[in-house]
């Protein structure tokens, strides 16, 4: 099935002035999850006003359901903590999760802008730490900053807090559904509706798109991530593609529609996320059968379509006491437990009952992980599994996509000659991301990485716009 971009309803009006009687505001975001949040923060520090559309009652989308993590290098607190660490280091490790397919001017852009961001917020009263203990897959030193409460709805909310006390204003519950242009392709402005159905229109002088990519749209999915097509998807509903179906009918450049966040660790039928540090704290993944299926290390993102290839798509989060322990520091695994994910199994046979395998196949998958061992996928363990053991059962599933409008490295949206539109912008999940254009480019944070330092740049941009 191929998605019909002509009954999308967002769409583009041609003409050469908004309604007579439409406001004026210098900025308009389309959008307030963290990226247009972001983008918000930095025009109020250059004293630029802007208005955020936010489709939704509340700001949440993709962040609020995600655990708020932020990766970023040679930030304030890096160096309090004195964590060595470069934005270098942490291109380097953007460039090569994705085998060299990231858009070099945005891994730059963005590896720079996001520590701008963080530092800026922290200077503004938000209160981050950053993750002790272990490495998420991929990152070569300790850089996930989050807010006390390790959730991304904590985030959101001090985001939003920080935004609106700055003095951005967020209209709720309107839909953007048109964009207006002119001839010349310079945009003047959008129409929105209430939930009564009426349309309003609001004309600016820059528009930010940091709205949404396309995982809540089924078609799309289909079309651009076969792979996912009837995979579970567990990101905010409002992803529904309509920067894609206004850049198509623009005429833009889209870029690594391919590209997207699965995750290998979506409690089933709890429907809960389960922390990926489980996998790095000594955690394995086991199938139907008894068996590992994969490097675990290697990244959650890849590991969905890996879950979705075992018998009956799913797989076994099997671990100890000490992960445990670990696992009960994350408030949305505590959650999850509370909803009656967790199981147990005092010895082998008890565990292999539970999974519902042969004891002597699970026997000899918990004997191969031996403190030292490399195994055939590729992973060093550094300890034994140690009964009692513990189990939650998944699936793999979609969050959120990766790719989207192409932009340059100041996030202005281009067009399919390569030049950019004079006044559109676009970050986020509206835009190409820093993961190429393949599920397993994902590095962890990668989503928040594009949201919070896309929104910085494209605020930047936005501000030397306006005020140039």
């Amino acid at each position: 099935m191929t998605f019909n971009f002509a009954e999308h309803p967002a769409r583009i009006v041609r003409a050469s002035q908004m309604p007579e009687v439409t406001p004026v505001i210098p900025a308009v975001i389309v959008g307030s999850g963290a990226c247009g949040l972001t983008s918000a923060i930095r025009l109020r520090e250059a004293g630029v006003d802007c208005l955020l559309l936010e489709r939704d009652a509340v700001p949440s989308g993709s962040t609020a359901l995600s655990s708020g993590f932020i990766p970023a290098a040679e930030t304030r607190l890096q160096r309090e903590l004195g964590i060595e660490d470069s934005q270098a280091l942490f291109a380097e490790d953007v460039t090569e999760k994705t085998h060299g397919q990231a858009a070099p001017h945005l891994v730059q852009a963005y590896t720079r802008g996001v520590t701008e961001a963080l530092d800026t917020f922290e200077r503004l009263g938000v209160k981050l730490e950053i993750l002790d203990g272990f490495l998420y897959p991929g990152h070569r030193a300790r850089r996930m900053h989050t807010t006390p409460e390790r959730t991304g709805a904590a985030l959101m909310a001090c985001l939003e807090r920080t935004a609106t006390t700055a003095g951005a204003d967020v209209l709720v519950e309107s839909v953007v559904r048109e964009l207006w242009l002119d001839e010349s392709d310079q945009v003047l402005g959008v129409g929105y509706a209430s939930p009564d159905g009426t349309v309003a229109y609001v004309a600016c002088e820059v528009l930010i798109l940091a709205c949404n990519g396309f995982g809540g749209n089924a078609a799309m999915v289909r079309e651009f991530l076969p792979a996912m097509g009837d995979a579970t998807f567990a990101g905010h509903t409002g992803n529904d593609g309509s920067a894609i179906a206004w850049g198509k009918a623009l005429n833009a450049r889209m870029a690594d529609l391919g590209g997207y966040q699965g995750h290998g660790s979506w409690i089933t039928p709890q429907g809960a996320l389960m922390t990926w540090a489980v996998m790095m704290d000594g955690g394995v993944q086991i199938n139907a059968r008894g068996e590992r299926f994969h490097n675990e290390n290697n990244g959650y993102s890849e590991a969905a379509t890996g879950v979705l290839a075992q018998p009956g798509t799913i797989a076994w989060n099997v671990f100890d006491e000490p992960v445990l322990a670990r696992a009960r520091t994350f408030p949305d695994y505590v959650e999850a437990e509370k909803a009656g994910a967790l199981r147990s199994a005092k010895d082998v046979p008890a565990l292999a009952a539970l999974i519902g395998c042969e004891v002597e196949t699970l026997q000899k998958t918990l004997d191969g992980i031996a403190a030292g061992f490399t195994d055939s996928f590729g992973r060093t363990f550094k300890r034994p599994l140690q009964a009692p053991y513990y189990a939650v059962k998944v699936t793999g599933a979609l969050f959120h996509t990766q790719g989207g409008l192409n932009i340059d490295a100041e996030c202005r949206v281009l067009r399919e000659d390569g030049s950019p539109f004079p006044n559109l912008l676009a970050a986020g999940g509206a835009a190409r991301g820093v993961s190429g254009n393949e599920v397993w480019g994902y590095l962890s944070g990668n989503g928040l990485l594009s949201a919070v330092g896309g929104g910085w740049v494209s605020g930047a941009t936005a501000a030397t716009q306006i005020q140039g």
